[in-house]
């Protein structure tokens, strides 16, 4: 930046600049880089037509901007409600802003508080979610109009509580249970690769090979689904022939718990729910969401009194209720019916009609093959 002339005061000094006011704007005009300020002159000139105006004198056009004058020489009343007409659109679009085309706070007309983020679940819900706006699911936005848009992304919504002691059980005991429980639910059902139908390694991994019958009974249900061994009981699994997911997120809303066990270790207790979108593999863009709720109890007994693998699960109870599949087919694979889709040949719906993100409900029964609410 340009230095004033040396003959000009220091700051502080009371005095004005001993250089005439032409002179320095011609030597700003010379360095357009010179700090623009106003001269000693333009200062009183200033200050003087602010006292004006504050006692209403001031002269015509100063701030005023054009004539409100038409080609005639006449007023321009449409200019006049035109002014208006504007004015009254400020203030509705600054009440509603999403009524402005691609505004800053979210497409369409949805509202963002809507669409904020749910606390992590603490307590049993009592009922259902509320019922959202029916808007249609999109590629874009895969779960419009379903209460999981607010829910927590995939591994985010599995929140272990603090670990604490039990007694003589120790914290790290208790954190390690806790841990298991959290790999099996998010290898399970929330694995890409299991998802489209892989072998669960990762999960089965964390189970006890000890425990009496259940890998047997797994690797079954696994290599050779049926009504009796099905693995969608443990595990979330599409045909990728016949749908494949929508983006990478799956919603996910549910707790854990922990208490002391029957086998002196550590009682876990699991209650999620998973929502899936997905699309048909042929290249339809038909968007539809399969809801998986799982309620699992497992325990890490203690090895030093209990024949088991240390560090391994023991799987006391598992229960799985999916919304939005075929409940008919017994392939091993979640069947998602599309709004589109005419009924399929088959068995007619025999159960009753439930909502699916219903937390509050109780599952494991047999209700038979319903329907549900909404998806």
């Amino acid at each position: 930046m340009a230095d004033k002339p040396s003959d000009e005061p220091r700051s502080g000094s009371g005095e004005e600049p001993s250089v005439p006011d032409e002179v320095w704007e011609k030597f700003l005009r010379d360095h357009g880089s010179a700090p623009k300020e106003p001269s000693a002159r333009a200062r009183m000139v200033t200050e003087r037509l602010r006292q004006q105006e504050a006692r209403g004198e001031s002269p015509a056009g100063w701030r005023a901007g054009p004539t409100a004058a038409g080609r005639n020489g006449g007023p321009r009343k449409g200019w006049a409600v035109l002014g208006v007409l504007l004015a009254a659109a400020v203030a509705v679009v600054a009440m509603k802003p999403s009524l402005l085309p691609g505004h800053l706070f979210g497409a369409g007309d949805a509202d963002p508080a809507a669409a904020s983020p749910l606390p992590a679940e603490t307590a049993a819900p009592t009922a259902a979610p509320s019922s959202a706006d029916p808007e249609t699911p999109t590629l874009a936005r895969p779960f419009a109009g379903s209460p999981a848009e607010r829910w927590a992304d995939g591994e985010a919504g599995i929140v272990l509580p603090k670990a604490t002691a039990l007694g003589s059980v120790s914290k790290d005991r208790v954190e390690l249970a806790l841990r298991r429980t959290r790999k099996l639910l998010v290898d399970a059902n929330l694995d890409p690769k299991v998802l489209s139908g892989a072998r669960p390694e990762a999960a089965l991994s964390v189970l006890d090979p000890k425990q009496p019958a259940l890998l047997d009974d797994l690797t079954t249900a696994l290599r050779a689904p049926s009504e009796a061994n099905d693995p969608l009981a443990l595990f979330s699994r599409f045909d990728p022939k016949e749908v494949k997911p929508v983006g990478k997120v799956v919603k996910v809303r549910g707790r854990i718990t922990f208490d002391k066990g029957d086998f002196a270790g550590v009682a876990v207790h699991a209650d999620y729910t998973f929502v899936y979108p997905v699309v048909r593999a042929d290249g339809s863009t038909e968007v539809t969401r399969t809801i998986v709720r799982r309620v699992i109890d497992a325990e890490l007994p203690d090895p030093t009194r209990y024949r088991t693998t240390p560090g391994r699960l023991n799987l006391v109870r598992y229960d799985e209720d999916a919304g939005n599949s075929s409940c008919d087919i017994h392939d091993g694979y979640l069947h998602p019916r599309f709004p589109s889709q005419a009924p399929a040949d088959g068995a007619t719906p025999t159960g009753p009609s439930v909502d699916p993100y219903d937390r509050s409900r109780v599952i494991g029964q047999d209700d038979g093959c319903g329907t549900v609410s909404r998806t």
